[in-house]
């Protein structure tokens, strides 16, 4: 069949929309008609070559839609079923076995390779093969194959259309709040960048019963953002060392620090302005591959703090997103407010928006 789907072709170049051809599903395959999928800052940073995938490629990792075709060995799907895309993750290894599909064994073949298991790719041009399933469904596109232990089926009453971005980034944020940092009740929570993981850090504190919540970012919109949905005090970083503004506010420092920048001297700073015994965990995509962070090895063994890397909010995405959409109908995470509609030949206006913060959360619409 043939489906129209936005072409990385060239580190840094804009995408291009065209027709390509799809193979059929194989038999533990289901075939989705994407509805919209979310635009991610790993899909730029791929785009970019930064994290590297094999190109030609079609992006894209936050898709939701409906399920149109099913392979001979699926169970528990129906043709016509609601999903949202997870990750790719083998569901067999220790880490899929324990909870924790973010750190499958084959993470990086199954999501960054540009092929299925077997080696193949789904996506064809005049050409050749184009790299398809990218973090296992490459849903810039109308249409997506996927493995189907990783697509999560999802009430018919929750609007399909909003609910992509819970498949990487809304999960990150707020599974990095839930599972990472385990924030509790009456504790504080230092957010560093308003972006969409930013954002989604912001609603989970709020979930959690969290006394304080800071957000820092350079950006007024983003800041304004943070406080409509529960946010209790925004910093502006041009304004002074982080760790003095949020000492100025919290004099003891922050039980927990969520940085969604990636960006070395950020995460730094963030770590002046933990109290003792602080938590932070960092889930930004850094700029180079070989970014890293200076630490006072003396401050972390008095202090006690402890400090974690986290992929994809250390979340199953079988049971967690089914959560998050409870919460979403339920009034208590409104995703909705941050996000901004475009259609899927607009993608390049949707990064610029996104990158200047014209947008908070872009979704592309097929």
């Amino acid at each position: 069949m043939q489906i129209r789907a936005a072409v990385s072709r060239n580190a840094g170049a804009d995408f291009s929309v065209e027709t390509l051809d799809m193979l059929d599903i194989q038999a533990d395959e289901i075939l989705v008609r994407v509805v919209a999928t979310g635009l991610c800052h790993t899909d730029i940073a791929v785009r970019d070559q930064i994290l590297p995938v094999p190109l030609p490629a079609v992006l894209g990792h936050e898709g939701a839609g409906l399920v149109e075709a099913i392979g001979a060995d699926v169970q528990g799907l129906s043709v016509g079923d609601h999903v949202v895309l997870g990750f790719a993750a083998c569901r067999q290894c220790p880490q899929c076995i324990s909870g924790q599909p973010a750190y499958c064994r084959e993470f990086t073949p199954l999501n960054f390779s540009g092929r299925r298991r077997d080696g193949t790719s789904c996506l064809h041009d005049q050409d050749g093969e184009v790299s398809s399933h990218f973090f296992g469904q490459s849903s810039f596109a109308t249409h997506a194959i996927v493995a189907a232990k990783n697509a999560v089926k999802v009430t018919k009453d929750a609007p399909i259309e909003l609910l992509g971005p819970l498949g990487c980034g809304i999960m990150t944020g707020a599974g990095a709040v839930f599972h990472a940092l385990q924030l509790k009740q009456g504790e504080s929570l230092l957010v560093t960048g308003g972006g969409p993981v930013g954002l989604s850090a912001v609603m989970a504190g709020v979930v959690r019963g969290a006394d304080m919540i800071l957000v820092s970012d350079p950006l007024p919109s983003r800041r304004a953002m943070a406080i409509d949905l529960g946010a209790t005090h925004v910093i502006d970083p041009a304004a002074g060392e982080l760790a003095e503004q949020v000492r100025a506010i919290v004099p003891a420092g922050v039980e927990n620090v969520l940085d969604t920048s990636g960006i070395a001297p950020v995460i730094e700073a963030a770590v002046g302005a933990l109290a003792v015994r602080g938590r932070l965990a960092t889930v930004g995509v850094p700029r180079s591959a070989d970014a890293a962070v200076s630490l006072n090895i003396l401050q972390m063994l008095s202090l006690g703090i402890q400090i974690s890397g986290v992929t994809e909010g250390n979340a199953d995405p079988q049971t967690f997103l089914p959560q998050l959409v409870d919460l979403f109908l339920a009034g208590k995470f409104p995703i909705d407010r941050m996000i901004s509609s475009y259609r899927l030949d607009q993608i390049n206006e949707a990064i610029a928006d996104q990158h200047a913060g014209r947008c908070v959360k872009a979704i592309l619409t097929m």
